[in-house]
């Protein structure tokens, strides 16, 4: 005996469509929270992220802030240079302190290099050779090579002195500021041990196609060549950034576009078309 099942009536079918309609909706309702929920996550997490990275940049910043003012080692010039004598002594210091701040920019731009206070010899004294060098630079790097010997040779007899002039044209192209973290090593061993002075030259630009050091690396290399241990905190505290950066301010103030530039007797080589050792013997010999 079968059973027939009566028909939904039409209320009955109206309602259940009602329900499913109320289902179908508190669904979408729940999953459009969800999705705003989500929304609003991502939108904080990188906001988070956003700050975070501001941060770091700032703490970096202030971490690598250097100061405008600051000492100056043993052989410093006017111009942030360093002057070496022989081949293992530099000059004595003839400013005690530098302010970045106190270098005013040229008004209109320079048709040719005119740096400051370049040291011109008298009659019958060693001539200078002065020269703008970059511890990232290539070109410094063949300079050196081709003609440090010479270079000490001339010092060794008393013909020249010669006044390196670290810059940090390329700290663009580093991102750890190599550059100018290399003239304050340059800086520091001038001023921790002139003895090793020229020695840490070599080594620093022989170094060049082996890349950039840090700053614990430096240090040992100049403890290598010479200089004394406590050249390590001297290298490390960036003592003499505010140093560089006037010689590398002055420098771009003056005109002085590249590394190496290199001036005999107050006059630019030119490079490329005279004989630096050429230019150097003859000034050697007109001012004898």
């Amino acid at each position: 005996m079968s059973t027939n099942n009566p028909r939904p009536t039409k209320a009955q079918r109206n309602a259940s469509a009602r329900e499913k309609a109320a289902q179908l909706r508190a669904s979408q309702e729940a999953a459009q929270k969800r999705k705003s929920l989500m929304v609003k996550i991502g939108v904080l997490v990188a906001v988070v992220v956003v700050i975070a990275l501001v941060v770091t940049l700032i703490v970096r910043n202030n971490a690598t802030k250097i100061s405008d003012t600051g000492a100056t080692p043993q052989g410093a010039t006017a111009a942030g240079g360093i002057l070496v004598t022989s081949p293992d002594s530099v000059g004595t210091k003839t400013v005690d302190s530098v302010d970045v701040t106190s270098l005013t920019a040229p008004t209109e731009q320079l048709d040719a290099a005119k740096p400051r206070d370049l040291i011109v010899a008298d009659k019958g004294d060693p001539i200078n050779i002065t020269m703008y060098v970059d511890a990232n630079c290539v070109h410094c790097a063949d300079f050196e090579a081709t003609y440090g010997d010479q270079i000490d040779n001339w010092l060794a007899s008393g013909d020249v002195t010669v006044e390196y002039r670290n810059v940090g044209y390329l700290d663009g192209g580093s991102a750890t500021n190599y550059s100018s973290r290399g003239a304050n090593a340059l800086a520091c061993v001038a001023d921790v041990s002139p003895t090793a002075y020229m020695k840490f030259v070599k080594a620093l630009w022989g170094h060049y196609p082996e890349g950039e050091m840090k700053n614990a690396e430096l240090a040992q290399m100049a403890i290598d060549n010479g200089a004394d241990a406590s050249v390590k905190d001297c290298i490390t505290s960036d003592k003499f950034r505010p140093f560089v950066q006037y010689a590398t301010t002055a420098g771009q103030y003056d005109g002085v576009k590249g590394t190496p530039s290199i001036f005999i007797q107050g006059k630019e080589l030119a490079l490329g078309t005279d004989d630096f050792p050429t230019k150097v013997e003859e000034a050697i010999k007109a001012n004898k």
